[in-house]
């Protein structure tokens, strides 16, 4: 049985004092919930606060980036070390917008998904396929890709959580439809079968992300081939963000 995951990525919002009004917030929200894994990825300079104050709780925190080096002459960069030392034990890889703003390939994901593993973190791995990709046919020929290249040499999954949203549903009030998300996921599990064995598909949680709301979050969690959601604009908020955590009830 694999445990469901609602992640929420923060992306670039919330200060100090924000970060902390959300987490108090949610807390009380959440304290209640189980057979549920909950995770927040707030930005850099705010974890060690909501470290702090997940403490005890069973929010668990994720940094949204991270470099493959341990150390080293690297300005601006942050290593898997330098983020379980803050208290992360999560660390989003290969999201869309790293990939689009920000150069990221199959090849650096890798290359930070087995770093991020090493140091003991588990990974969430971002894949899914652009409005063009789609359009033109080769949605599967790039999550195929994504996947192969993306995990390539891995010893273990354990510590690999794959997310998939397709690109032309993130922020834009856009949602695959439970059938889609289904399908998609559905095929990106056999690929992992395909390229590393069926016990290893069967376990790993692959989690869908593209404007997840409340509203659409039940009908996209009641299909087979969904483990949880990774959740943007909604987690910005204690009581969406609450809703989605608590989804079955």
């Amino acid at each position: 049985m694999r445990t469901p995951v609602i992640a929420g990525n923060w992306k670039l919002f919330k200060t100090s004092g924000e970060a902390s009004e959300l987490i108090k917030g949610l807390i009380p929200l959440v304290k209640d919930t189980t057979g549920v894994e909950i995770v927040v990825a707030p930005v850099f300079t705010v974890l060690d606060r909501v470290a702090q104050l997940t403490s005890g709780s069973a929010i668990k925190l994720s940094a949204q980036d991270c470099f493959w080096e341990e150390e080293g002459a690297f300005t601006g960069e942050i290593s898997p070390k330098m983020l379980r030392d803050a208290g992360c034990s999560h660390v989003i890889i290969g999201h869309s917008e790293r990939r689009q703003y920000f150069g990221e390939t199959d090849e650096t994901v890798n290359k930070k998904t087995k770093a991020a593993i090493a140091a003991g973190l588990t990974a969430i791995v971002c894949i899914g396929e652009t409005l063009k990709e789609r359009e033109d046919g080769i949605m599967n020929d790039v999550l195929m890709r994504q996947v192969s290249k993306g995990l390539e040499g891995l010893a273990s999954f354990s510590n690999v959580i794959v997310a998939y949203e397709p690109v032309w549903a993130i922020g834009t009030g856009k949602t695959a439809s439970d059938g889609q998300a289904q399908d998609a996921h559905k095929f990106i599990r056999q690929v992992i079968m395909d390229k590393f064995g069926n016990a290893t598909a069967e376990s790993t949680r692959i989690l869908y992300g593209g404007s997840v709301k409340p509203e659409n979050v039940k009908g996209l969690m009641e299909q087979p081939d969904i483990d949880g959601a990774l959740v943007g604009g909604a987690s910005l908020k204690a009581d969406s963000f609450a809703a989605i955590v608590n989804f079955g009830k």
